[in-house]
């Protein structure tokens, strides 16, 4: 198919942020990232760069993957021809995946389409272009698994300090900010079932004489797992 008269460039911008925080702001990341590709695109108005009316903004949703709303609908556009330029503020605002990138790039390339990254000065028209996004790509894949094992890390040693780290509460507590407090009417509920176990010695039997808490009956699963493996330790005393 035969793309648009090169006079007239036409340039989609992509948005992207992991998170909402901030997102219900009038100035937000989104926003701030969209004045500096449009500010480019006018810079580049002699070379025939138009604009595109079509927004992409994925607000809230991770690099790591593609499947993202605004992404998606850019993508369709690009293969229905609407589209010779993709500008965005940073590389990784695409996309944090280096599989991902060489398949987006692979997509571009089978339709003519170009992309841009504004503060970065990369463009894929070139095979130095595409070598040097390749490297950038391969240090942000890097700072993301880095990041990832920093949460974790986190996590682990703050539950080895007592701390609540969200999920579902479980029963005989109440979460109250990064804690649990004893909740005493559930407490004597836990103490029954720990009772029961020590004498029936069998989950089953347990839960056959189980009792509704919570909206939900006793049933064999991970909580009452580990609960029996416990008091299959204190009935070992």
């Amino acid at each position: 198919m035969p793309r648009a008269d090169l006079r007239h460039r036409r340039c989609a911008i992509y948005t992207r942020k992991s998170s909402e925080e901030g997102l219900e702001q009038e100035f937000n990341s989104l926003a701030a990232q969209r004045e500096a590709c449009e500010a480019y695109i006018c810079s580049q108005q002699h070379e025939g760069w138009v604009l595109a009316r079509t927004r992409y903004d994925d607000g809230g949703f991770s690099g790591g993957n593609l499947e993202r709303p605004a992404l998606q609908h850019l993508l369709t556009d690009i293969r229905a021809d609407r589209i010779d330029i993709v500008v965005v503020y940073k590389v990784d605002r695409l996309t944090r995946s280096l599989a991902d990138f060489a398949r987006l790039v692979e997509i571009f390339d089978a339709q003519g389409v170009s992309f841009v990254s504004v503060t970065q000065q990369f463009n894929t028209t070139s095979s130095m272009g595409r070598l040097t996004l390749n490297v950038l790509l391969s240090f942000a894949q890097f700072e993301r698994e880095v990041t990832g094992e920093r949460i974790r890390d986190k996590i682990a040693v703050s539950k080895q300090k007592g701390m609540w780290m969200g999920g579902n509460v479980p029963l005989g507590y109440n979460a109250s900010e990064r804690t649990l407090a004893i909740n005493p009417a559930e407490a004597e509920t836990v103490r029954y079932i720990f009772a029961l176990y020590l004498v029936l010695r069998r989950i089953q039997r347990v839960q056959e004489g189980g009792r509704v808490w919570r909206g939900w009956h006793l049933r064999i699963g991970p909580r009452q797992t580990v609960l029996g493996e416990h008091c299959a330790r204190q009935g070992k005393r």
